[in-house]
């Protein structure tokens, strides 16, 4: 019996703690195929099939397992919107007249530059909700208030 296992499970170990850092359920796959490599090269396979074995265990459960544990993970965690995600659907003041050209809103204390889709400019002071982000340009419309419509 070789030596060789040592250096599966070395690199299985090394692929464990990258995995650790990343979290994105891959690495941990190739380190079970050196696991099952190392084991066959306890075993005494020859170095082609501790290859082989060690590949086609990472693929199988690359697609077969990772989507399993990916929608179940997500399942039970829910998903944070983060960003510019994050803030669709956010309510926010006309600091200036917004139009499809342009304008500024205060959304959350900072002042965005904006513009709408709508065809009537938004005057100044007016409530605006931000419909999508276009790189650093919020896209609102005007939100009604139902309490001052007759």
């Amino acid at each position: 019996m070789g030596e060789g296992w040592i250096w599966w499970v070395a690199a299985a170990l090394a692929l464990i703690v990258v995995e650790v850092l990343s979290l994105d359920l891959v690495l941990v796959m190739f380190a079970a195929g050196a696991l099952v490599a190392g084991g066959g090269a306890a075993l005494g396979w020859p170095l082609v099939v501790q290859i082989s074995a060690f590949a086609v265990v990472a693929v199988l459960l690359l697609f077969a397992l990772r989507p399993w544990l990916l929608k179940h993970l997500r399942h039970r965690v829910p998903l944070e919107e983060t960003n510019t995600d994050a803030q669709i659907g956010r309510s926010a003041v006309a600091v200036t007249e917004v139009s499809q050209t342009g304008g500024r809103i205060k959304l959350r204390g900072e002042v965005w530059t904006a513009r709408t889709d709508e065809f009537r400019p938004i005057p100044a002071g007016s409530d605006v909700q931000v419909c999508k982000i276009e790189g650093a340009t919020a896209v609102v419309t005007a939100v009604t208030n139902s309490t001052t419509e007759a």
